[in-house]
């Protein structure tokens, strides 16, 4: 009955044009459907991976819904059945929001703190080709799912629980300065779900991840010419090794964007605490208190002091060996140089 990845994400928003830009022109998603109320996204060959509903009245940055991939009807049925042992209000959906997130079933339940997750099966598959709204390499999916969301909470231990124990996440690490976080994964993507522990309930943030880096680049060029958007500044990160920024979406959540993921193995993980803090190198975080600002900046220079160093992550043809020979490189390789 376990999850499988993330499979699509619902977003409140007061202004459909706000996002009908955003998405296409600065994410890159391709627009698939648009009616008076609702937007509907592409990423990849899935129908649709982002839905955005327009609502004055609970528009912000909780998602209107979260929807986490399983295998098959077999193993959804399991899962309701796990639910409900651990006496978590399940719902079957009617078969019109079945028919809008474009699967073939679906569950409807909550997390301790009220989250709206869904979990389904049988994913739509579109009968044309991922048209970029601008454009990029495309983005990373398949079987790690649409990317990771990660979750502003009031307190990590409430909600850990659920997530390990009733739904089957397993933890990758977590760190607790400059502010406490846990990671969570599903597949060999490093995280699927992770929460930061800020005093809020809302959601932080959601990653989507290109198959270039230049990708990357240029959308931070696109981001630095509009005043606010972005959130944190390009960086990577010291868990998934991520080459990233974070942007400021229209309805008030961060999007990162991102290349070079790390890949685990699942079965063979162990998960420590970071305590090098999450980022090798840039990523400041505007949204830190400055005193959180500060501790998170002295955490990087330390690991630029202590020559803190993690291969790039590649895929098959993403990258060409650079000829020449080097002796100290070939030291450092082995160790013999920090």
């Amino acid at each position: 009955m376990a999850l499988d990845s993330l499979g699509y994400f619902g977003v409140r928003a007061r202004s459909l044009d706000d996002w009908t830009s955003f998405g296409q022109k600065f994410l890159g998603l391709q627009l698939i459907d648009r009616s008076k109320k609702t937007l509907t996204f592409r990423m990849d060959d899935r129908r649709q991976r982002i839905v955005v509903h327009e609502d004055d009245v609970n528009a912000g940055d909780r998602a209107a819904f979260m929807g986490w991939e399983v295998a098959d009807a077999a193993d959804l049925d399991g899962l309701a059945s796990t639910l409900e042992a651990a006496r978590v209000k399940v719902a079957r959906a009617p078969r019109a929001t079945v028919d809008e997130r474009r699967v073939k079933d679906l569950i409807v339940f909550e997390d301790p703190i009220g989250n709206r997750l869904e979990a389904f099966y049988g994913a739509e598959i579109a009968a044309d080709p991922f048209t970029p709204g601008r454009a990029i390499s495309g983005f990373r999916t398949g079987p790690l799912g649409m990317g990771h969301v990660v979750l502003n909470v009031e307190s990590i231990e409430r909600l850990l629980p659920f997530y390990r124990e009733t739904l089957g996440f397993h933890l990758s690490d977590f760190t607790l300065r400059p502010f406490k976080a846990y990671f969570l994964h599903l597949n060999p993507r490093h995280h699927s779900f992770a929460m930061v522990e800020t005093g809020k309930s809302s959601i932080h943030h959601l990653m989507m991840e290109l198959y270039m880096l230049d990708d990357v680049g240029q959308a931070y060029d696109l981001a630095q010419g509009e005043e606010g958007r972005i959130a944190t500044t390009l960086g990577r990160h010291s868990n998934d090794f991520m080459t990233s920024f974070y942007a400021n979406s229209p309805s008030g959540f961060f999007v990162e964007y991102g290349w070079g993921g790390r890949s685990i193995e699942p079965q063979n993980w162990q998960p420590v605490e970071m305590t090098c803090g999450p980022s090798l190198w840039g990523h400041d975080r505007t949204w830190l208190t400055p005193e959180g600002r500060a501790q998170a900046r002295a955490l990087r220079l330390r690991a630029a002091e202590e020559g803190m160093r993690e291969p790039v992550q590649v895929i098959e043809g993403n990258y060409t060996l650079a000829p020449g020979t080097c002796i100290w490189w070939d030291a450092a390789r082995k160790g013999a140089v920090r």
